[in-house]
C-alpha cells in the first residue's frame, strides 16, 4: 500500500476515528519526550532541560512570522498573555522536576489530576454552575489522587511538586479558555515560548552545563518532541469530539508504563495502579456526563 492510498483510507474514517489517530500520536510524541527528560534528568538539572524545551518550541514558532508578520505578537490582553505564559512556565518546570525525580508512570498519573482541578476552578473564575453528580465525580477522582500520593508512607517532595504542576496546568487551561475569545492560538504559542525560555534561562544558569553534541540533539528532540505532541492534540481536538477522544489521551499511561519498565526498569506499584484508575474512571465519567447533557455549558 503506497502512502498516498494509506492516506486516503485515513481521511476516509469518521471524524472522531482520524482524531483518535491524532491523539494517539501526540501521546507517542509527548511520551517519547518525557523519556527523554527521564533520560537526560540523570545529566541535567531539570531547570536547564525546562530552557531547553522553552527556546526549542519557540524556534518552533517562529515560521509563523513567515506567514503571519509582526500579527503574531499581536494582542489585545497582554497581561492576561503574560499570566499565562508564566503560568505556564512554572507548570512546565513542575512537570520536568517531578519526571526527574519520580518514576515515570507516577509523574505521568499524577499529572491527569488536572482535570479534576478544572471543575472548582471553572465554577470560581468562570462562573459555571456545577451540580451534585459532577461534585461527587471530581470528590472521587481525588481520593484517586490521595492514594497515589501513598497513604501511611513516605510521601516524596516531588510528588507534591507534581499536584503543583496539575493544578497550575488547570489554571492556565482556564486561562486560555478566556484568551482564545480574542487572541489567536499563533499568539498563544509565541508568548509562552518567549517568557518560558526567559523565566526558565535564570534557574537554568545556575545549574548550567555545557551539553556535547549528542545531549544537544537530544534537547533539540525534546523540543521537537513536545511540539508536535501539542500539534497532533490540537489536530485531534479539531476533527473529533473531546469527549469521544478523551479515553485515547489515557494511551500516555500505557506508554509511560511501558518506558519506565523497559527502559528504566520501573515497575508501578499497587498504589499508582490503583489511583490512577480511580483517577481516569472518575474524569471519563465527567466527559460521558457532559456529553450526554447535550454539550451545555452548565457543568452538572
Amino acid at each position: 500500500m503506497t502512502a498516498a492510498e494509506l492516506g486516503g483510507r485515513v481521511r476516509g474514517l469518521p471524524g472522531n476515528a482520524r482524531g483518535a489517530l491524532w491523539i494517539v500520536l501526540g501521546c507517542i510524541m509527548f511520551s517519547g519526550m518525557t523519556a527523554m527528560v527521564k533520560f537526560l534528568g540523570g545529566s541535567f538539572d531539570s531547570f536547564q532541560l525546562a530552557f531547553f524545551r522553552a527556546l526549542f518550541g519557540l524556534f518552533a514558532v517562529l515560521p509563523f512570522f513567515l506567514r503571519y508578520g509582526l500579527g503574531v505578537v499581536r494582542t489585545r490582553r497582554l497581561g492576561l498573555q503574560l499570566t499565562r505564559a508564566i503560568g505556564g512556565s512554572f507548570a512546565m518546570l513542575c512537570g520536568f522536576y517531578a519526571i526527574t525525580h519520580l518514576p515515570l508512570a507516577d509523574a505521568v498519573s499524577i499529572s491527569y489530576a488536572r482535570a479534576l482541578f478544572l471543575i472548582p476552578l471553572a465554577v470560581l473564575f468562570l462562573g459555571e454552575v456545577v451540580r451534585l453528580r459532577r461534585w461527587t465525580a471530581t470528590a472521587v477522582g481525588f481520593v484517586g489522587v490521595v492514594i497515589m500520593l501513598r497513604p501511611g508512607g513516605e510521601i516524596a517532595p516531588a510528588t507534591f511538586v507534581a499536584v503543583l504542576g496539575a493544578f497550575l496546568v488547570a489554571a492556565i487551561t482556564i486561562l486560555i479558555k478566556k484568551l482564545s475569545t480574542t487572541e489567536r492560538p499563533e499568539s498563544l504559542l509565541f508568548y509562552f515560548g518567549a517568557v518560558s525560555s526567559l523565566v526558565a534561562l535564570g534557574p537554568a544558569l545556575m545549574v548550567w552545563r555545557a551539553p556535547t553534541a549528542t545531549e544537544l540533539a537530544f534537547l533539540m528532540a525534546i523540543g521537537a518532541l513536545g511540539a508536535a505532541g501539542q500539534y497532533f492534540m490540537i489536530r485531534g481536538y479539531r476533527i473529533g469530539e473531546t469527549t469521544a477522544l478523551l479515553p485515547f489521551d489515557y494511551t500516555r499511561l500505557l506508554f509511560a508504563g511501558a518506558i519506565g519498565y523497559l527502559v528504566f526498569a520501573e515497575l508501578p506499584d499497587i498504589w499508582t495502579v490503583s489511583g490512577a484508575l480511580i483517577v481516569v474512571a472518575a474524569t471519563l465519567y465527567i466527559g460521558v456526563r457532559e456529553a450526554r447533557l447535550g454539550k451545555r455549558p452548565v457543568l452538572s
